[in-house]
């Protein structure tokens, strides 16, 4: 643990030391945000803010893992080498936000189309899962109170690219605050890290808190109000790398737990469409996802952010108990 920690610290050093430089150089490339004309009219002030900010966080973390697991990822270690699954989702997914952030900004104000947005997130979390189910043998669920671990078999394979896809783009609805994706990814990777390091995976340990370390440099320039934006670069790659985090420690049936406001600002939009379509237009929240409804009854934006991360903290806290049962 000590190892990872000081991982994470160096992360967010570096992070943090070229945080300034990449801002410059997004402003002098125009890469900043479109906001849309149907959210909050309080957001309107944020457009031209630099985004794809989530390359502050990818690149520390995919540097830092290659050079410390060298050996390993050239094939001296199997079990460092299972690292590699969540770099390359890390990769994939980043390229896939990198391409989305560039059409909003670019081509499209709404950036790739959703079907072929999905269309990739299904290929990529289709192949993740092969690696896992085949590369690493996990084909099992952890249920709390329950010692031994239930073989699911090849129904892991759905389920896994069902929670790579729902988390990933769980935490790009999430992205609509400032700090508030970035806040609540962090502490559930930390979550996440201190359930791999109960079961003794290290190496998993260590990426995810090298995560974290450049994740809390990232809110460093996030913090409200926000000089940077995540983009898709960052949510789509942070979402589905946590859902490989957890499919790996076993413990994927917690996620909805330690993710919880993930889940709840999921939840709220599918609530909204239903809620809309069955009653002929009417609407369950004021805006969703949920965080636009709290900022439309009042609450400031700093509000928000900080509620829903000690809601992150205290179901990521209730996460790790029930890994402990």
């Amino acid at each position: 643990m000590a190892y990872s920690l000081t991982l994470g610290t160096i992360a967010f050093l570096l992070a943090v030391i070229w945080g300034r430089p990449l801002i410059n150089l997004l402003r002098q490339l125009k890469l900043g945000k479109r906001i849309r004309i149907e959210q909050p009219s309080r957001h309107q002030t944020k457009t031209g803010t630099p985004t794809m900010g989530g390359l502050m966080i990818l690149i520390p973390v995919l540097v830092i893992t290659t050079v410390l697991n060298v050996a390993n990822l050239l094939g001296l270690n199997a079990i460092g080498q299972s690292v590699l699954v969540p770099m390359g989702v890390m990769i994939t997914f980043g390229t896939l936000g990198v391409i989305d952030d560039l059409m909003g900004i670019k081509v499209l104000p709404a950036g790739l189309l959703g079907r072929y947005k999905l269309l990739w997130q299904v290929i990529f979390a289709f192949v993740t899962a092969l690696f896992l189910f085949y590369g690493l043998e996990l084909r099992s669920i952890a249920i709390p109170g329950i010692e031994q671990k239930i073989d699911i078999g090849w129904f892991y394979v759905p389920v896994a690219m069902f929670i790579i896809i729902g988390t990933s783009n769980a935490v790009n609805l999430t992205d609509g605050l400032d700090g508030l994706a970035g806040s609540i990814a962090a502490v559930a990777f930390s979550a996440y890290g201190v359930i791999a390091f109960l079961q003794g995976q290290i190496w998993l340990v260590a990426f995810s808190f090298t995560v974290v370390g450049a994740v809390l440099a990232f809110l460093w320039f996030n913090a409200h109000p926000a000089e940077l934006f995540m983009g898709d670069t960052g949510s789509l790659a942070l979402g589905a790398t946590l859902a490989v985090v957890a499919l790996m420690t076993g413990q994927w049936l917690l996620l909805p737990v330690v993710g919880f406001v993930f889940m709840a600002e999921v939840v709220s939009v599918i609530l909204q469409v239903a809620y809309f379509k069955a009653t002929g237009g009417k609407r369950l929240f004021r805006m969703s996802p949920l965080h636009n409804h709290f900022e439309l009854i009042g609450w400031s934006e700093t509000h928000i952010t900080q509620r829903f991360w000690l809601i992150g903290i205290l179901s990521a806290m209730l996460g790790i108990a029930l890994a402990l049962i």
